[in-house]
């Protein structure tokens, strides 16, 4: 199919708005780290297609995207387009297997349109009550959790699971999928509301609050019998807690550390990593670091089948943190770096045609 400007033109007013890096953040971002643009609506060749932007995800592994530090994916330049996955909707299609109108998960970025060959693009149900969930539940987040736990974790039924940021999106699928797979849950999250709703609404066996000043022995508490899987997306003071905790053989799957992003040297104080590394060793712990889609990218159909079933269910529950308008994308990041966002954070761009 040719593409004709006009159904483009008459979507979004004839340009596409983007917001691109403008200066690299020192410790944590803030809105002078963001410029908004406009640009002519790109024109797909005979081999691409037309996406236009419907949902944004905002996910902490920007922030590591806006520094040069090295890292397991090449950091963005200062004038380009913020990177993000988002829902998208097909405009125009010159690549097969895609067609005018199709849904799809892309890595568009903070922009209203795209263009793509249709690699790393994947197609969803045109009909699914909830497109953003693709961001989520059904999508990276939702991925990492499942895989993460499943088979770095190895659960065994009557274990006792620990999972920190319990109501983002990775911890929540983390949690829900420990309950299903019979283990004993014990989340960590930021404030009454959110501990009450992992309890509550997720399934979760107990939940604590991190900002308690008796944290520590909180959790020491809520884990008789030792932790043997601790999923770990945060860092920090958490680790530290968690650490004299865990049993021998624990794994303990590293798909972030949120704490850590905006740090920019070395933290204060003792330095804690022979004692992470006699632990590693005593304990005979299994730590293991993984990107998604770069170990488990062959598991995503497969995933989607089982977590679509779940959810369709109800035997996986999902809350989202919505953010309404590209020019809000900014300050919902921030907001989610700060651990103000309650669920799965997606800024939505526009509806679909």
């Amino acid at each position: 199919m040719n593409f004709s400007t006009q159904q483009a033109v008459q979507q979004n007013d004839q340009q596409n708005r983007q917001i691109k890096l403008a200066s690299r953040p020192h410790g944590k971002p803030t809105a002078a780290n963001f410029e908004f643009a406009t640009a002519a609506i790109p024109t797909p060749n005979d081999s691409q297609m037309l996406l236009r932007t419907l949902y944004l995800s905002l996910d902490p592994y920007m922030r590591g995207r806006m520094s040069d530090a090295k890292s397991y994916a090449d950091p963005l330049q200062v004038g380009d387009v913020m990177t993000g996955g988002t829902v998208a909707q097909v405009v125009a299609s010159n690549v097969d297997g895609f067609a005018e109108g199709d849904l799809v998960v892309s890595n568009s970025g903070w922009q209203d349109y795209s263009v793509s060959n249709g690699e790393g693009v994947v197609k969803l149900d045109n009909n699914m009550p909830n497109p953003s969930y693709g961001l989520g539940v059904l999508g990276m987040p939702g991925f990492t959790g499942y895989m993460g736990l499943t088979d770095i974790g190895k659960p065994k039924a009557g274990e006792t699971l620990v999972v920190a940021a319990a109501t983002g999106p990775v911890g929540a699928t983390v949690g829900q999928v420990g309950k299903i797979k019979e283990l004993n849950v014990i989340g960590i999250a930021g404030g009454k509301e959110k501990c009450e709703y992992a309890v509550n609404e997720l399934g979760f066996d107990k939940c604590l609050d991190h900002y308690a000043d008796d944290f520590a022995e909180q959790l020491a508490a809520a884990c008789p019998n030792g932790i043997d899987i601790y999923y770990e997306n945060v860092g920090g003071k958490v680790f530290d807690a968690v650490l004299p905790l865990l049993n021998a053989h624990a794994r303990i799957p590293v798909c972030g550390l949120v704490s850590q992003y905006n740090a920019t040297e070395t933290p204060e104080g003792k330095d804690r990593l022979g004692l992470l590394m006699s632990m590693i060793l005593r304990q005979r712990l299994t730590v293991k670091g993984f990107i998604i889609f770069e170990e488990y990218g062959n598991h995503f159909p497969e995933f989607l089948q089982t977590m679509g079933d779940w959810v369709a269910t109800g035997k996986v529950k999902t809350k989202e943190h919505m953010v309404d308008g590209l020019e809000q994308a900014p300050q919902g990041f921030i907001d989610m770096l700060d651990g103000i966002n309650f669920g799965k954070t997606v800024v939505k761009i526009a509806d679909s045609a």
